[in-house]
């Protein structure tokens, strides 16, 4: 071996030394993947937060979108309209409790007095048949059924619990409806300079979606539970008016709120008597076929449509992982996640595009391969 060559073996860095450039490259992939995985785990550790942050621009958005309606009726200054509407919330849901406060307390009494004699009924009904050895099994199962609920909705589980979280979410949604595009430019902030532009599409397309979901959603629990009450209430099923509410409440969660509040109706009515319950399963019927067939179409029009598999799917999901709060959000983040890879194939389609162009052009010449030679001299 020579001088030269033995100097230049000592002077190359070692397989440990941060100037090899394979040790670099392997050290920025696994700080990739090891901040892929830290991210991971900050989700999982605070996924109450992020939802009720999530929860907060789902508010936001619904008072934005009640803002830009009653600026197309009174042109005013912003604050002044978010006001408004906040005013006018606030009465018309204290008005509505006021009026019909000591009504909706007897009827609720009553409900829980009910759906208990139905479920004994039920029980009796089972033994009856030999589905079961005594009724003392049904209300077993039901403990088990509501353990499993206790356990899904720990987040939320008590009211306290549930009323702090709805403050939360209400005071975030206050605070971004009031200055939004301060929130906007903080999160194009977040994003690199030449992805900046991309991103604001993507972030205007998606909160546009959102208020058209929620415009339709809330027209849809107006419609629900009006319509519902007051069917109810001319058939004589008891409780129509409290049943109404709850079926325009549950109205936020497709599938399967209109499954539960079918439940509690027909529970009701059939403990009137047989014409009220088949009064009560008509009703229930009819109303979903309208807004299955009318308002819901009306609604996926002008927004994303979302499959009702994928969405029950999805609410099962996350109401499985997170609860009650990830129960009701999970038509929202559908929506969001769909907006967004929507928006990222489109983007994806243009780039091919320009490629095919940009290589349609330089097809009117004949650029020759560096192992070939040119085929003029070939021919030549």
């Amino acid at each position: 071996m020579r001088e030269d060559d033995s100097v230049s073996v000592y002077q190359e860095p070692g397989p440990n030394e941060m100037r090899d450039p394979v040790i670099r490259a392997e050290l920025k992939r696994a700080s990739v993947w090891f901040g892929l995985a830290v991210a991971i785990g900050l989700v999982v550790l605070l996924i109450h937060p992020l939802l009720i942050i999530f929860g907060g621009l789902v508010f936001a958005s619904m008072l934005d979108g009640g803002v830009r309606l009653l600026g197309r009726v009174a042109p005013l200054p912003r604050p002044v309209r978010l006001a408004l509407v906040v005013m006018l919330v606030t009465i018309f849901i204290g008005g509505t409790f006021y009026a019909m406060g000591v009504q909706i307390v007897e009827q609720a009494e009553q409900l829980r007095a009910t759906l208990e004699a139905q479920s004994n009924r039920i029980a009796r009904l089972a033994v009856d048949l030999g589905l079961m050895e005594s009724p003392t099994d049904f209300s077993g199962l039901a403990q088990q059924v509501l353990g499993s609920i206790g356990r899904l909705t720990s987040a939320v589980g008590s009211l306290l619990g549930a009323g702090a979280t709805l403050l939360m979410i209400m005071i975030i949604g206050l605070f971004v409806a009031m200055e939004p595009r301060i929130y906007d430019r903080g999160l194009q902030w977040m994003v690199p300079v030449a992805e900046r532009d991309e991103f604001a599409i993507t972030i205007t397309a998606m909160a546009t979606n959102m208020r058209r979901l929620l415009a339709g959603r809330l027209a849809g629990m107006l419609f629900e539970g009006v319509v519902t009450w007051l069917l109810l209430w001319l058939a004589g099923v008891p409780m129509a008016l409290l049943l109404g509410i709850i079926t325009g409440i549950l109205a936020f969660i497709p599938n399967i709120g209109a499954f539960v509040s079918g439940v509690l109706m027909v529970s009701v009515g059939f403990s009137a008597g047989t014409s009220e319950g088949l009064w009560a399963i008509a009703i229930y019927f009819g109303v979903q076929t309208f807004d299955g067939y009318v308002v819901i179409p009306m609604v996926a029009r002008r927004t994303v449509d979302l499959p009702p598999a994928l969405t029950l799917s999805s609410q099962i999901l996350f109401s499985t992982l997170f609860g009650v709060l990830g129960l009701a959000l999970a038509d929202p983040m559908l929506a969001m996640i769909k907006v967004a890879l929507q928006r990222e194939s489109q983007v994806s389609a243009k780039s091919r595009r320009r490629r095919g162009r940009r290589r349609g052009r330089r097809g009117g010449r004949i650029v020759a391969s560096p192992e070939e030679p040119p085929p003029d001299a070939a021919v030549g």
